[in-house]
């Protein structure tokens, strides 16, 4: 496994991040999820990604009870803050400082730590000022609950207020998580620029396109039974703007790029997205210990300028690059 600094910090994480979402509390089973916290483990991940709102707060009591017993010096365990949870009164959700203060007290407890490494706007608050969120998460890290504070799926003007208030306060703003693909562009023109300019790294979530890139739909055909795409809970949602014979047919001219490369096209789609200077860590998530084992050995992976070209080739149009993709609720919905 390699590290990378998260932004400009001196903070370490492993450049693949195990994440939850999706899967612990909801499509997993615990036992299983376990299963795939200990393979991550084992594959040298020590960075962990969850939220407060995935399962609405079972996913971060399952990652809780899968660390245990590790040394948490050893481990950069994240979270997050905004969405509705629990049974989503009219104080239970966005950015103000009172459902930060009670969200942080929740997410210690159900993860058995006294501590996250990094704390997480889930989204923008349009309904919260800026202001009274950053004082907020400011007071969490001089409290000592919070080591380092970042946002998720912030455009690049709302990251740039953010980090100033940020310094004002005397913290730092040291990361963005938003979502990042082969087919899911639309942060390199405007957000990892002004990224780059203040210091702040991407740790970006569905790298494989909610399995799309992984190959495994394919044009004309029905999706595997027991795939996301068939998953009522949330999976199927997310990954229907993908399953179109357009898109389908251009992955399947992934397979003899990753075949020449020796690698799976889960792997080659990872790895894709490290090659981007500005993305510190890539998120994964896995039903099965095995998916984990495998989409790991993307870590070190180097493209040259001619695989990134054949990519792209085979790719053509497909990928969605519009900025104005990246956006927060214009209302908080509790």
């Amino acid at each position: 496994m390699d590290f990378r600094y998260l932004g400009n910090s001196g903070l370490k994480i492993s450049e693949i991040t195990y994440g939850n979402w999706l899967t612990h509390g909801s499509q997993v089973e615990n036992d299983a999820a376990i299963a795939c916290v200990r393979a991550a483990l084992d594959a040298g991940i020590t960075t962990f990604d969850t939220a407060d709102v995935y399962a609405n707060t079972a996913a971060e009591t399952v990652l809780g009870e899968a660390l245990k017993g590790q040394r948490r010096e050893s481990l950069e365990i994240f979270t997050k803050v905004y969405f509705p949870t629990g049974p989503k009164g009219h104080n239970d959700t966005g950015l103000s400082r009172k459902h930060i203060t009670e969200s942080i007290n929740g997410s210690l407890q159900r993860l058995g730590t006294d501590h996250v490494d990094l704390y997480q706007a889930h989204r923008y608050d349009y309904e919260t000022p800026l202001e009274e969120t950053m004082q907020a998460f400011g007071d969490l890290v001089r409290q000592g609950k919070v080591l380092y504070v970042g946002v998720s799926e912030w455009t690049a003007d709302q990251l740039r207020a953010g980090h100033a208030l940020a310094k004002e306060l005397g913290f730092q703003l040291i990361s963005n998580q938003p979502q990042y693909s082969m087919l899911w562009r639309v942060i390199e023109d405007q957000v990892v620029p002004a990224s780059q300019e203040l210091g702040i790294s991407q740790i970006v979530w569905s790298p494989v396109a909610q399995g799309i890139l992984t190959g495994k739909y394919k044009p004309g055909e029905q999706p595997p039974a027991g795939s996301r795409a068939t998953d009522e809970k949330g999976g199927a949602d997310m990954i229907s703007r993908f399953l179109n014979d357009e898109t389908l047919t251009g992955v399947q001219q992934l397979a003899p790029i990753a075949a020449d490369l020796g690698l799976t096209m889960a792997q080659l789609a990872v790895a894709w997205v490290l090659q981007n200077d500005n993305v510190a860590s890539a998120l994964i998530g896995a039903s099965r210990p095995e998916q984990v084992t495998e989409n790991v050995k993307a870590s070190g992976v180097k493209l040259d300028a001619d695989v990134l070209s054949r990519i792209d080739d085979a790719l053509g149009g497909l990928a969605q690059r519009d900025p104005s993709l990246t956006k927060s609720p214009e209302t908080r919905v509790a």
